[in-house]
């Protein structure tokens, strides 16, 4: 009875897209989903695609549970009627709008900018796709009071997304994205969406990539290393996405004369028809840049996703073979970079900071105080960052920052991870490097031995469906509960609850407030220096365990049997939460 009633239900929102309103393809394609394709039809109407924190993503096609340009017309004009109303006092309201290489991008940006248009904004539209952190960049250069993405990110070829900004260049927080969020859910009907009526968007072009790379170049601690070591082998690809002109360009522009392509990969392509997943996090998407980067002797190897703001790396390990880094190590090796050479340089006044998330390495805090700069653990997600950038604007120089999921930044001219910014810091470092007769894990490996080896892990557990987010909210329930009191043998000595701001300090019993953002999320910090962080995923059906380890190491050669101990001790706490 209860299937019966939705398919009723599921019918009637579905007859309302027959309407003269809807552009012919889109009745065709809803007729014949009525006609003959009953299971598509609940998936595509059961209920409404969200507009959530951090704007819509979901697969395309028609129905009111897919991206298409009605589900971004109304939720752009939401985000219009909301940002009108808190700049009523500006004169002319101003947006940018820039989208990736996935299937419809281009046509979603377009309905956006016209529907902008439409509402008496003046509209910028890049003229093609363009990575996510220039878009960032724009809404800043040009004075824009907010600004959209249309893009997906990582996600598989099915999928689009619409990611909006506000005038700091950042994705929009509280309160903005809750009130943003109730202004779209007040669009009922298509009726209320102004499609056309405004000036034609003005598009942007060269003369934008020009300057937001000049400001990139700007960024260079050691211009003249990379002078000496212009000839840096780098194989680059952007996996079909956006970086394919900008980070060449950048890297050229820096400097660095040899940066080899992976020709397969430069062809803008929203299938990604070389890749399972055009995800820089998964090894499988470097498979071909490595193969390149060992038939050049390529001495970096760098790949950045879809929408340019997220980039994963390979170097030549201890032995000679491209080995992946991971996040973490990534951040670690940019961050002391940065902060090492400002020092040399005598850039450090006492006011810098770097800023990350509290599941990122706990290294790149060490490193900061060893030099005695700043440094700010927010929640997970860039958009804190850019927060903390807006709070401490015109205080403070913010030196760089990053998270474990392969999103970095430095500078304060953009407020998103930036792949092509840094594109170029990873090959500055690496030519640093090399400028030393050091590979890159040289550099990892030195700043191992000064501050101990520092070594992350994460599990997912994948838990679908109404049932796997119920067990997953009783997991959480359970370890909030009756959180343990050791792991793996190690005694838990602080508990940090982020849903409801407290940390516990076990041995004494004393509480204190955590002055970060409520959100889901339980760390529990052990006698042994285990930081382990459990969090719920807000975009996928799986709860995640963090865990970061370290132990001193005393020599190089104490690399690999310190590295075997940590892989050991991470084992032995799977073992322990029962999650193998």
């Amino acid at each position: 009875m209860e299937n019966a009633e939705m398919l009723k239900t599921v019918k009637a929102k579905a007859q309302m897209w027959l309407g003269e309103e809807f552009d012919i393809e889109t009745r065709n394609s809803v007729k014949h989903m009525l006609e003959h394709d009953e299971k598509e039809l609940i998936e595509s109407f059961y209920k409404d695609l969200e507009f959530g924190t951090g704007g819509l993503r979901g697969i395309m096609g028609s129905g009111t549970n897919r991206m298409n340009i009605y589900t971004v017309g109304m939720a752009t004009q939401g985000l219009c009627n909301y940002v009108k109303k808190e700049f009523s006092h500006v004169k002319q309201l101003k947006v940018a709008i820039a989208h990736d290489c996935r299937n419809n991008s281009r046509l979603f940006a377009e309905t956006t900018a016209e529907i902008f248009a439409a509402n008496g904004f003046k509209a910028y539209l890049f003229d093609s796709l363009r990575p996510t952190p220039e878009l960032s960049f724009a809404i800043r250069h040009l004075g824009c009071q907010t600004g959209v993405v249309i893009t997906a990110s990582h996600n598989p070829k099915e999928y689009n997304g619409y990611k909006a900004y506000w005038d700091d260049g950042g994705q929009i927080i509280e309160p903005h994205d809750t009130n943003v969020i109730k202004e779209v859910e007040k669009i009922r009907s298509i009726s209320e969406v102004k499609f056309t009526g405004g000036e034609k968007p003005e598009i942007l072009g060269s003369e934008i990539d020009d300057i937001y790379t000049d400001k990139i170049k700007a960024l260079s601690v050691n211009p003249e290393i990379i002078a000496r070591q212009s000839d840096l082998k780098i194989v680059y690809t952007p996996i079909h996405g956006t970086g394919v002109k900008l980070v060449p360009d950048t890297l050229k522009k820096m400097g660095f004369k040899n940066v080899y392509n992976v020709p397969e990969q430069d062809i803008t392509d929203g299938n990604f028809p070389t890749v399972k997943s055009p995800n820089p996090e998964e090894s499988a998407a470097l498979a071909m840049a490595i193969d390149k980067a060992i038939k050049v002797d390529a001495d970096l190897v760098m790949a950045t996703d879809p929408d340019a703001d997220r980039v994963g790396i390979a170097v030549k390990d201890l032995t000679g073979c491209i080995s992946l880094l991971n996040g973490n190590q990534t951040a670690s090796l940019l961050i002391y970079y940065l902060i090492s050479q400002w020092s040399a340089k005598g850039k450090l006044k006492g006011k810098e900071y770097i800023c990350k998330t509290i599941v990122t390495t706990d290294l790149l805090n060490v490193i900061a105080d060893d030099f005695k700069v700043q440094h700010f653990d927010v929640l997970t997600g860039f958009k804190y960052i850019a927060d903390i950038l807006k709070t401490y604007e015109g205080k403070l120089q913010f030196i760089g920052g990053g998270e474990e999921s392969y999103g970095y930044l430095a500078g304060e001219f953009v407020r998103d991870k930036d792949a092509v910014m840094s594109c170029a810091l990873i090959a500055e470092v690496t030519a640093w490097a090399k400028d030393q007769n050091k590979s890159l894990f040289d550099i990892l490996i030195d700043i191992y031995l000064k501050y101990g080896y520092y070594k992350e892990s994460l599990v997912n557990v994948v838990r679908k469906g109404k049932e796997g987010a119920e067990e997953i909210q009783k997991m959480m329930e359970g370890y909030r509960g009756n959180p343990p009191k050791s792991i793996n043998g190690s005694k838990v000595v602080m508990v940090h609850d982020y849903l409801t701001s407290r940390s516990l300090d076990t041995t004494s019993g004393i509480e204190s407030k955590i002055a970060l953002p409520v959100s889901n999320v339980l760390q529990f910090l052990l006698e042994d220096g285990t930081k382990i962080s459990v969090r719920p995923s807000g975009t996928e059906p799986k709860i995640k365990f963090y865990f970061s380890l370290n132990e001193k190491m005393n020599s190089r050669a104490d690399f690999e049997r310190v590295g075997n101990l940590l892989d050991s001790r991470i084992e032995g706490i799977k073992t322990d939460m029962k999650l193998i």
